[in-house]
């Protein structure tokens, strides 16, 4: 890895013919080069932490002043509920999933001695664009080098003391393993974003990780294509069918273990006949965790009588129920039916993450079927949306793209393949269904 300030052209450049040998490694020579790096970060604890706690720092009094999110703090954090432990638990993790390079995925025979197959390969050069994450550098450097992939991260300015320390310490880790030291770069010189962006002759995909400006602006400002979603509005529709014990426990984890993650709650649709029998219980559990609940008039008089703190409870606006919050928010809404809680998910979600809890099978398959998100879940948690949990090692992020990759992107999601044709010389002249000709076999072959 190259902590680079050279031109985005000339880091775009090399990036792109490391790529080429970075390809071809053997699975054996990738998956050294990760425990190289996780061996490293693993050393450096204390080092990499202290410049994390700089970046706290100064994240904080910035967010006191207005400047920066809260969210954005809270995603900073790299010693928070163990996220330095899953960082480097990612990367042994993405190490021993199956290469994902050079997988046939068909094999036919056109004509006699004229096979086709279609075989993985990596997508060439990724462009990382993130703010806050500081664990985006480990777990994108883990995923490119696996799948093959040159890398070219760039970091927002609020994280730059992280960003420099993990860096230097992958950089050094590097040095002593087959990966060509282009084929991972860090930019640290400022502005150089949409010089970047226009890279589009040698960066193959743009994977923005950050908040819905950052992301609106790299899908608005560049030709390479972009993988990501803006927005993380995920919903819930709570029927009357539903357990109520465990509905609480699955929207109390969908809204308050991680508020300022994309597979947060944002919106709670229920169920006209579920607000006086299992709404209360939910608000109750959710008022009790900090939530504010923005109610439309019918949830809201549910709650009458449910002595929660005057707070709890507020009046939603039309705009609530197309914000990503992002906090202990959560907007409210009440349905009378299956199909306008679909219609309302379709309309004003984000077609991230979206959840049915109910006792009808039925319902649920409807709901899995009809609501066009890349995740759509029967009684359980939006949370789940997450590529380590998903079990793909660690992820890019998560996709709401209806090509390529959709949910959390993992090695599969960096991959795509190509067609080899092994022949004997054969032209296409001959072959088809007209008089004298030879028609072609295309016969599956097994793989």
């Amino acid at each position: 890895m190259s902590l680079t300030a050279e031109s985005p052209e000339a880091a775009a450049s090399s990036a792109k013919l490391a790529s080429f040998t970075l390809a071809t490694l053997p699975a054996k020579a990738r998956n050294a080069a990760l425990e190289t790096i996780h061996d490293a970060l693993a050393a450096a604890k204390d080092d990499i932490l202290a410049a994390n706690a700089r970046d706290l720092e100064a994240a904080r009094k910035a967010a006191a002043d207005g400047s920066l999110s809260q969210s954005l703090v809270s995603r900073l954090d790299l010693g928070r509920k163990g996220k330095w432990d899953d960082m480097l638990k990612g990367i042994l993790d993405v190490r021993d999933l199956e290469d994902p390079i050079g997988q046939v995925q068909k094999r036919s025979k056109l004509a006699d001695d004229l096979v086709m197959e279609r075989v993985s390969c990596p997508i060439g050069v990724l462009l990382i664009i993130f703010e806050a994450r500081p664990e985006v550098i480990a777990n994108i450097a883990s995923l490119a080098i696996k799948s093959g992939n040159a890398a070219i991260l760039k970091g927002g300015k609020e994280s730059t003391e992280s960003f420099v320390a993990i860096s230097k310490v992958i950089s050094s880790a590097l040095e002593r393993t087959d990966v060509p030291n282009a084929a991972i770069q860090l930019v640290t010189a400022r502005d150089v974003i949409a010089q970047l962006l226009s890279q589009d002759r040698n960066i193959d995909l743009v994977i923005p990780r950050g908040g819905n400006e950052l992301v609106r602006y790299i899908k608005s400002s560049t030709k390479i294509p972009v993988l990501g979603h803006a927005d993380g509005i995920c919903a819930a529709y709570l029927t009357a069918s539903a357990d109520k014990d465990k509905a609480v426990t699955v929207l109390v984890d969908s809204k308050t273990s991680y508020p300022a993650a994309c597979n947060s709650l944002e919106t709670l649709l229920v169920q006209d006949t579920a607000l006086p029998t299992i709404f209360p219980a939910v608000a109750a559990a959710l008022a009790a965790k900090g939530v504010t609940l923005r109610c439309d008039p019918a949830s809201k008089a549910a709650l009458a009588d449910a002595s929660l703190p005057a707070d709890a409870v507020q009046d939603a606006t039309p705009e609530d129920y197309d914000t990503e919050h992002l906090a202990l928010v959560l907007s409210v809404k009440t349905v009378p039916s299956l199909d306008e809680a679909i219609s309302h998910i379709n309309n004003h979600g984000s077609h991230h993450t979206d959840a049915i809890l109910t006792a009808n099978q039925a319902e649920a398959e409807r709901f899995m079927n009809e609501v066009d998100s890349a995740g759509t879940y029967w009684n359980a948690s939006t949370r789940l949306a997450d590529g380590m949990r998903y079990g793909f090692g660690t992820e890019v992020g998560i996709s709401t793209n209806k090509i390529h990759s959709r949910g959390p992107v993992g090695l599969e999601g960096l991959t795509i393949y190509k067609y080899k044709i092994r022949g004997d010389y054969q032209p296409t002249t001959g072959y088809g269904d007209g008089e004298g000709q030879t028609p072609w076999k295309h016969e599956s072959l097994p793989l």
